[in-house]
């Protein structure tokens, strides 16, 4: 087992999404853990230029 209890993923493993903005594609960051359902943007540029 690894020190962090296993819960740790190489990049690759990552599950991604596309942007509803631009269309590319971006990974799964420990900032939206909780969130990541209800992520559609992959920055704030793209979430505020989408909603303007």
């Amino acid at each position: 087992m690894t020190p962090s209890g296993g819960r740790h993923r190489p990049p690759s493993e990552r599950p991604t999404r596309t942007c509803a903005h631009c269309l590319r594609p971006f990974t799964w960051r420990k900032k939206w853990a909780r969130v990541w359902d209800e992520v559609k943007y992959c920055s704030e540029r793209c979430r505020r230029s989408a909603r303007g």
